[in-house]
C-alpha cells in the first residue's frame, strides 16, 4: 500500500479523537477559552448532558470576523505569543480545540469585541454553513449541537445523559475553583443547576462547590519552598469521604489529575485516618513555568515536574504543618443531646428532698446515708447499702451506671474466641481463651458481622427496614442525587428507602434495621460516592457487595464505645459462628491471639 496524505476532514476527526473524548472534554476547552479571554462571567447551558447541546457564553474579549475564521483553522492560537513553548501562561495553547469540535458537531461561534460589530460563523461537521453579522453584547458565545451525531462509532461509546452531565459538572467545578474571581452559572435541560458569584476568598469558593461544612472543618494551606508556593484548603482528618473524588488539584491555575500529587496527599494523611477513607482537599500549586511541563497529555490533565521529589515533599510538609497547627480539632462537634449528659449532678439530702448542693461543698448538718453501718470486716454492710436495689425517688438519674455481673462467666473450654475479661482504650476487647489471650477490634469485627447479616437477609429476599419517625432530608449535589435515584430500587432491597426531594436533596424514609441508629446523612453521602466510583465498572453482584459493605461500616460498633461484659461476649460468640469474621470488610484483621507460650516468653518464663 502506497503512502498518501490524509484529507483535511479526516485529519480533523483524528485530532478530535485526541482532544474531544466526550461532552465534558468539549466543555472544558470552551470554558478554558472563555477564561483565557478575560471573562468575569461564564454562562453554560447544557442539554441531555451536553450530548445534544453545549452553550458557553462569556463577557471576555471578543473576536473580529478574521479572528473567528482563523480560530477554526488547525494550529492557530492566540495563547502562545512567542515561540517559547515552555512559557505557557494560559490554560491551553494547542489551537486544535475549535476545529476539532467543529469537525464532529454543528458549531456556531458568535463574538463581538468591545466597540465593534458582532459576527457569527456556523460550521456543520467541518463544512462552513453560514457567516454573517450577529447582534449580541460584547463577548463570545459558542454553541455546540449534536456532538458525534455523524460519527456513530464514537457516539455509541458515550455514557448515559446523567453520567455525561455529571462529568460536565465536575469539569465546571474544577475550573470554577481555579478562578474564584469569575462568576459561573450552569443550566441543564432548562433548569438552573449551579450558580456561584465571583468571590475573592478561595476557601469560600471551594466550600460553595463542594460542601459548606468544609469551611468549619478545614485548615488553610500556605507554604513556600524553593520558589514553589502551595495554597488552598485541606479538610481535617476526621472530615473524610469514601472515595478520592473530592480531591481537587491545580498547577499554575490549571486543574490536573496527577498520580504524584494524589500519592503525596495520601502520604500526608497517613496514620491520621482510616485506610479506606480519603481526605477532602483543594490544593493550588504555583511553580515556575520552567519547572513543569503542561503539554504531556492532549487534554492537559497531566503534568510532569522537573523535580518531582521537591514537589512531593512540599505537599507532604505543607499539609502536615497545617494539620499539626489544627491541634485537637475534629470535624464534628458532639450533638446537643450528648452534651446534655455532661453535667454536674448535685447531691440530694435526706432532710431537704428537693434541694441540691454542690458535691464538693461539705455540710455540717448532713451525715452520709451509710453512716453508722457496721463493718463486718469484709465490707458487706457498706457494700449491701451501696447496692441497695430500692429506688431513690429524689435522686437524679445517673449519666452512666455499672451493673453487677450476677451470671457466672462462661467456660473458656467451649469457646475458641475465649471469654471477655475487659476492654482496652474503649476499642479493643480483651478475652481469655483456653490457650492464650485474644484481642479483638470491636469496630472491625462488628463491621464484618453486620455485613454477613445483610448478605444473609438479602439472600432471603430483602433486608428489613426501619421507618424513620421523621424523614430526614440529605442535601447533595445534583449528579449524586441522580445516581441515588437511579439505584433507588436496589437500595430499597437493602432496607434503605430514598425519594428525590428537589434537584439537590434526597429524602430518607427508612434505614436498614440491622444498622440500628445509623447516621442517614453520612450513609447516603458515602453511598453516592461509591456509586460514582464503581457503578459502571462492577457487576451487579459486586456492586451490591460494595453497597452492603458501606452500609455495614455505618451500622457497626464504633471505636470508643464502652461495651458491657454481656455485649462483649455476645460479639465473640457471633464471631465464632460467622464465616470470614477473621477480617473486616476492608481486609484488616479483626482479632489477634497471644498464645500462653508467647505470654510466658514476654515474662522470661521460657
Amino acid at each position: 500500500m502506497s503512502i498518501r496524505r490524509l484529507p483535511s476532514h479526516l485529519v480533523n476527526r483524528i485530532a478530535a479523537g485526541e482532544v474531544v473524548e466526550r461532552p465534558a472534554s468539549a466543555l472544558k476547552e470552551l470554558v478554558e477559552n472563555a477564561l483565557d479571554a478575560g471573562a468575569t462571567r461564564v454562562g453554560i447551558v447544557l442539554a441531555a448532558g451536553g450530548v445534544e447541546r453545549i452553550e458557553v457564553a462569556d463577557d471576555g474579549r471578543g473576536m473580529t470576523p478574521g479572528d473567528i475564521r482563523l480560530a477554526l483553522e488547525r494550529h492557530a492560537t492566540s495563547k502562545l505569543p512567542t515561540d517559547d513553548i515552555e512559557a505557557v501562561a494560559t490554560l491551553g495553547f494547542r489551537g486544535e480545540a475549535l476545529p476539532s469540535i467543529a469537525s464532529v458537531a454543528r458549531v456556531t461561534i458568535e463574538s463581538r469585541p468591545n466597540g465593534a460589530e458582532g459576527w457569527a460563523v456556523t460550521i456543520d461537521n467541518g463544512a462552513t454553513e453560514r457567516e454573517g453579522p450577529a447582534a449580541m453584547p460584547p463577548g463570545t458565545r459558542v454553541v455546540v449541537q449534536g456532538l458525534f451525531a455523524r460519527v456513530p462509532a464514537r457516539r455509541k461509546f458515550l455514557r448515559s445523559a446523567r453520567a455525561e452531565y455529571g462529568a460536565c459538572m465536575d469539569v465546571v467545578k474544577r475550573l470554577a475553583m481555579a478562578r474564584p474571581e469569575v462568576a459561573f452559572s450552569v443550566e441543564h435541560d432548562g433548569r438552573r443547576a449551579l450558580s456561584v458569584p465571583a468571590a475573592a476568598d478561595r476557601p469560600e469558593r471551594v466550600a460553595a462547590l463542594t460542601d459548606r461544612a468544609l469551611i468549619d472543618n478545614s485548615v488553610a494551606i500556605d507554604f513556600v519552598r524553593d520558589g514553589h508556593v502551595l495554597g488552598g484548603v485541606a479538610g481535617l482528618p476526621t472530615f473524610h469521604r469514601g472515595v478520592a473524588d473530592h480531591q481537587y488539584l491545580f498547577v499554575n491555575g490549571r486543574p490536573v489529575k496527577d498520580r504524584l500529587l494524589i500519592g503525596a496527599i495520601r502520604g500526608a494523611y497517613a496514620e491520621m485516618m482510616p485506610r479506606d477513607r480519603h481526605a477532602v482537599v483543594a490544593l493550588f500549586l504555583d511553580v515556575p513555568a520552567t519547572e513543569v511541563d503542561v503539554n504531556v497529555h492532549p487534554a492537559k490533565t497531566e503534568v510532569r515536574f522537573r523535580d518531582p521529589q521537591l514537589v512531593r515533599g512540599l505537599i507532604v510538609s505543607g499539609l502536615r504543618r497545617a494539620l499539626d497547627a489544627a491541634g485537637h480539632r475534629v470535624a464534628h462537634g458532639a450533638p446537643a443531646d450528648v452534651m446534655a449528659l455532661w453535667r454536674s449532678e448535685g447531691t440530694v439530702f435526706p432532710d431537704h428532698p428537693g434541694e441540691r448542693r454542690d458535691p464538693g461543698a461539705p455540710s455540717p448538718d448532713w451525715t452520709p446515708a451509710f453512716a453508722g453501718v457496721e463493718s463486718d470486716g469484709g465490707g458487706e454492710g457498706l457494700s449491701r447499702h451501696l447496692h441497695d436495689p430500692r429506688p431513690t425517688f429524689f435522686a437524679a438519674p445517673p449519666a452512666a451506671r455499672a451493673e453487677p455481673a450476677w451470671a457466672p462467666p462462661p467456660d473458656t473450654h467451649a469457646h475458641p474466641m475465649g471469654v471477655a475479661r475487659g476492654q482496652v482504650a474503649k476499642t479493643y476487647i480483651v478475652a481469655e481463651a483456653e490457650d492464650g489471650l485474644v484481642l479483638v477490634d470491636q469496630h472491625a469485627a462488628h463491621e464484618r458481622l453486620v455485613l454477613e447479616r445483610m448478605r444473609r437477609a438479602l439472600a432471603g429476599g430483602r433486608v428489613a427496614a426501619q421507618a424513620l419517625l421523621i424523614p430526614e432530608v440529605v442535601e447533595l449535589d445534583e449528579p449524586a442525587c441522580d445516581r441515588l435515584e437511579a439505584r433507588a430500587g436496589e437500595l430499597s432491597d437493602f432496607g434503605l428507602d430514598l425519594e428525590r426531594f428537589g434537584p439537590r436533596a434526597m429524602l430518607v424514609r427508612a434505614t436498614p434495621a440491622l444498622l440500628g441508629q445509623a447516621d442517614p446523612a453520612g450513609l447516603v453521602a458515602d453511598l453516592a460516592d461509591e456509586l460514582a466510583a464503581y457503578d459502571e465498572a462492577l457487576s451487579l453482584r459486586e456492586r451490591l457487595d460494595a453497597l452492603a459493605g458501606t452500609m455495614a461500616c455505618h451500622g457497626s460498633v464504633r471505636a470508643g464505645r464502652v461495651l458491657s461484659v454481656a455485649e462483649m461476649n455476645a460479639l465473640l460468640r457471633e464471631m465464632e459462628a460467622t464465616p470470614h469474621s477473621g477480617q473486616c470488610n476492608h481486609g484488616r484483621p479483626t482479632w489477634v491471639k497471644l498464645a500462653n507460650s508467647d505470654i510466658e516468653k514476654l515474662f522470661g518464663r521460657r
